[in-house]
């Protein structure tokens, strides 16, 4: 077998593990942080379709326009 066409030797192999794992850590993070810091609840007041609000909630307060 010649030592050069090992995989361990082939970087894009090396690439593609580093990538799949750098996918998976970003992905456990960011389920990590969206668990840990969640968005206070709309009020809502009126009908609903399956438990989400019909109609939209009115801005707390309006945003400051150009000038």
């Amino acid at each position: 077998m010649n030592d050069g066409a090992a995989w361990f030797r082939q970087p894009i192999l090396w690439l593609g593990a580093v990538l799949f794992a750098a996918t998976l850590a970003g992905c456990i993070a960011l389920i990590v942080l969206g668990a840990r810091y969640d968005d206070a609840a709309l009020p809502t007041s009126g009908s609903t379709v399956l438990k989400m609000p019909a109609a939209r909630a009115e801005p707390a307060e309006a945003p400051p326009g150009p000038r």
